[in-house]
């Protein structure tokens, strides 16, 4: 499972049980924050995950800004999962160019691009398998 998180909303996408393709699944709302954790933590028992791969918005030059640390400090309330981090620079440009070649419309839906944002996390995750 992958978490794409926002300060509005947190994109989640899962992998196949293989552990070969990911699919986006849904967005929740980041607040309040303990309701969020909660459907984190729902979601994964129903899809029996193990990890949690959070995406980590690095700057370019690698250091970690203020989204960055807000992430990592979101990821430590998640209980009961092994966490990974994941670097997740430029996957909203990439989760945007998809859902352009597809010819979906995400202008007024926001959350399928963080729903698609979190397939590329963990996409990348899958790939270094």
């Amino acid at each position: 499972m992958a978490l794409d998180v926002g300060t509005k909303r947190i994109g989640i996408a899962l992998s196949d049980f293989l552990h070969v393709i990911a699919t986006p699944h849904s967005t929740i709302s980041r607040n309040p924050e303990k309701e969020a954790l909660e459907n984190i933590a729902n979601i994964a028992k129903e899809n029996h995950v193990e990890k949690i791969v959070v995406g980590v918005p690095k700057n370019m030059d690698d250091t970690i800004g203020f989204q960055a640390k807000d992430c990592i400090d979101f990821s430590q309330k998640i209980l009961g999962f092994d966490i990974i981090l994941e670097d997740e620079r430029l996957t909203s440009e990439e989760a945007e160019s998809r859902l352009r070649e597809r010819k979906v419309d995400f202008k007024k839906n926001k959350g399928l691009v963080d729903m698609e944002s979190a397939c590329v996390i963990l996409e990348q995750y899958l790939s270094r398998l």
